[in-house]
């Protein structure tokens, strides 16, 4: 047995499992399975990362300016409280570190993005899971589940993986009725597939204890990357600053990622295909017996008639050379997360379960 033991709450973290991306032996794979954007990025993100290319002797950017003014100029947002990280998932651990230690308590509904357990246990904070109404965020469990232990609550608008979103006012009302001390993180990778919403930011800048996250890599099509950015007050952008590395982002990511969020026009078209599409397919597999709510991201969650039907119609997809997102680890053991694709992919999918439910009949 060794002596060297890791902090509280590491080895309680079970470890993050992504979607499937292969199937054994078989080629053509549709991979529906982890919200990838199926129309890619804007041709100026990828032309600057091919630029970049010729400077990789050099270090990157240490205070990401261009990409931060490049931010501010789109969103309208102040530059100087715009942190860049890896990922949006580098800046939601680093909240938690900030904020949340050994003693207190980090909040998230029972649906909530697996990795907000991980950011807790890892910093030896206590995860606190409360219970969504009809897989939406109660903001009233919410603030009935706060004591005066709470430092960090975690919601992602719009929610991944149900698709549902919390209106101005109910975000509002949470983040006033929090303990004092308290953060409100909202989780904003979806964000760009709502028409006309702020992801928050209207109510960051008329409170003290709201933070947003967002991300490169749904509607900018850079996952690869891995590049998101956070807006929020001066006092928890300062305090986060002090935890980021001087070169967390690449040089390649930056110009990208400063392309891709000066490309206004291809974001648009992303947006208005990935609705079109989520539309049609939500309707085609209501159609069949298969109901999900209404989803403003960039996928949709079916639900079937039970556990059983739901882990077999995935098996037989899988077999076909589907891969969509069983998320029985979710809390949501009749349900399958099915990213929405282009057209093409989209009617594969429909067809495929079509099929199976002929089959089942």
């Amino acid at each position: 047995m060794t002596s060297i033991k890791p902090q509280p709450g590491i080895m309680d973290i079970a470890l993050y499992v992504g979607g499937k991306s292969s199937v054994e032996g078989m080629d053509n794979v549709l991979k529906l399975s982890s919200n990838e954007n199926p129309w890619g990025p804007s041709e100026d993100a990828k032309e600057a990362l091919v630029r970049a290319s010729l400077a990789l002797h050099r270090y990157p950017s240490t205070d990401h300016a261009a990409l931060r003014e490049a931010i501010g100029d789109v969103w309208s947002l102040d530059p100087a409280r715009i942190l860049c990280g890896n990922g949006s998932g580098e800046l939601l651990m680093m909240i938690a570190q900030a904020y949340a230690g050994k003693g207190d308590e980090v909040l998230f509904t029972e649906h909530g993005f697996a990795m907000y357990p991980i950011y807790a246990n890892a910093n030896g904070a206590k995860p606190v899971v409360v219970a969504e109404r009809e897989r939406v965020v109660d903001v009233d469990a919410l603030l009935a589940a706060c004591t005066k232990k709470t430092k960090v609550v975690y919601i992602a608008n719009p929610a991944n993986p149900t698709g549902t979103m919390l209106g101005e006012a109910d975000l509002a009302r949470l983040a006033d009725g929090l303990p004092k001390g308290a953060v409100l993180v909202l989780d904003g990778a979806y964000a760009e597939f709502v028409e006309g919403y702020d992801a928050g930011a209207a109510l960051i800048d008329q409170r003290d204890n709201v933070i947003m996250t967002r991300t490169f890599s749904k509607i900018y099509g850079l996952g690869g990357l891995r590049i998101g950015w956070a807006y929020g007050p001066q006092h928890i952008i300062d305090v986060l600053m002090r935890l980021r590395g001087p070169f967390n982002l690449s040089a390649p990511a930056l110009a990208a990622a400063e392309a891709a969020m000066r490309d206004t026009a291809h974001t648009a078209k992303v947006r208005a295909d990935n609705a079109k599409q989520r539309d049609w397919m939500a309707h085609a597999l209501s159609e069949i017996g298969i109901p999900s709510d209404v989803s403003e991201a960039n996928f949709i969650l079916a639900r079937f008639a039970s556990e059983e039907e739901a882990k077999a119609c995935n098996d037989y997809l899988t077999s076909q050379g589907i891969l969509l997102r069983y998320v029985g680890n979710y809390g949501l053991p009749s349900c399958i997360r099915i990213t929405v694709g282009d057209e093409a992919s989209c009617r594969r999918v429909v067809h495929a379960i079509t099929q199976f439910k002929e089959g089942a009949a």
